[in-house]
């Protein structure tokens, strides 16, 4: 995992859990998982933020785990 400060124009997408009146959630770029493997995410409040750069695998992990009943 890559934190960068600096990130491309990705054309970034919300989790269905943000929320218009600020609900803590994070932004993907998933086009830019088709070209490199690598998903950026940040934090959707700070989208001026860092950006984290993780493989595909590891995204994945992570949206299961949102997902299962065990947070």
């Amino acid at each position: 995992m890559i934190a960068k400060t600096s990130a491309p124009q990705f054309r970034w997408v919300k989790s269905s859990y943000s929320t218009e009146n600020g609900g803590s959630c994070v932004e993907w770029a998933p086009s830019n998982v088709t070209v490199t493997g690598i998903v950026p995410v940040r934090d959707s409040k700070r989208t001026d933020g860092p950006v984290l750069m993780v493989s595909a695998d590891a995204f994945a992990g992570l949206v299961r785990l949102a997902r299962s009943a065990e947070l």
